[in-house]
């Protein structure tokens, strides 16, 4: 378990290397909400998303020895950009096992910041496997995109701010995807704004963090077909699910077709571009998928913005917002 003692701890590291990264708000927003949204937008962090709070904090938080030899990830995109530029920023190597079939524009955003790809089908292979063996082979630690305690105090650094820029908050509502973000972020919000309710938010082709609440132990689906590539996670991580169990009040669902919807809601009236991961937790406040929120303070975290125009026009053809 980390404590908000860990998550202080990596805001400290990250401090004038990591954007603060701004808190929007919209009137259209709240009105469609019913309440006072402050959406803290980690589209604008270095890298496109939240991502590099955690990996900065891992590669930091390792020995001038350790990580001298290297580091690997693996990841669909944003980890694997998070983890590339942290290790460039300490001029070290970065090994990034990442599927064929991850958005292109993360892959050459990965491959600019200098780190080596070694691709493999997320369908057939097992990703942990391909990590754990090539991290073997080259001598390189491992900081895997979400069950590792430095990631996960890192990430929190997003709720922390966001309560120490804008006050205590009723709700907080986060994207998860292995819980990395969910787990740090209600670890922070819940120290730092008591009584504050903590609701996850998964695609609802791959609801996996919510089978396993409700089932009381993690469960493990198949590879989730959704649009939102960040969150196509099998299980929730070993570290991150006793913390979820513990803080968090609830763990709620959004169809692609939403999340789309909400990408550009965001980029029409918000003037930002979101990712579909990135837009899922506004999804569930703007579907009324979260109980509970009329006229009360809720923090979004919109997580991340790595979409190219192609992408951002594809989706949007293939799931037009409804008319009026």
């Amino acid at each position: 378990m980390i404590g908000i003692e860990d998550v202080r701890a990596a805001a400290g590291r990250i401090a004038g290397v990591a954007h603060r990264t701004p808190v929007l708000t919209s009137r259209t927003v709240d009105a469609l909400a019913g309440a006072s949204v402050l959406a803290k937008a980690e589209c604008f962090q270095r890298g496109g998303a939240f991502k590099f709070r955690g990996a900065y904090n891992a590669i930091a938080s390792l020995s001038p020895e350790t990580r001298a030899a290297g580091v690997l990830a693996y990841s669909s995109g944003n980890h694997a950009q998070a983890i590339a530029l942290a290790a460039r920023l300490h001029g070290i190597p970065a090994v990034i096992v990442m599927p064929y079939d991850a958005p292109p524009t993360k892959a050459a955003a990965t491959a600019g910041y200098g780190a080596e790809l070694v691709r493999y089908d997320r369908y057939d292979q097992v990703r942990e496997d391909v990590g754990r063996e090539l991290a073997s082979e080259r001598g390189l630690t491992l900081i895997p995109p979400y069950d590792h305690p430095d990631v996960i105090a890192g990430q929190g650094t997003v709720a922390l701010e966001l309560v120490e820029d804008c006050g205590p908050l009723d709700v907080l509502v986060v994207c998860v995807g292995g819980g990395g973000l969910l787990a740090g972020c209600a670890t922070a919000a819940t120290a730092v704004s008591p009584g504050v309710r903590v609701v996850g938010v998964e695609p609802a082709a791959g609801d996996d963090v919510r089978q396993s609440l409700a089932a009381g132990h993690r469960v493990t689906i198949p590879v989730p077909r959704t649009v939102a590539d960040g969150q196509q996670t099998t299980s929730p991580g070993e570290l991150n699910f006793p913390i979820i169990q513990r803080l968090v009040e609830d763990v709620v669902t959004v169809t692609d077709e939403e999340i789309v919807a909400t990408m550009v809601l965001a980029f029409e009236r918000m003037k930002v571009v979101l990712e579909p991961s990135g837009a899922s937790a506004l999804a569930a406040v703007l579907t009324g998928r979260v109980p509970g929120i009329a006229g009360r303070r809720v923090g979004v975290t919109l997580s991340g913005g790595n979409v190219g125009a192609a992408r951002f026009a594809e989706l949007v053809g293939a799931h037009p917002p409804p008319a009026g």
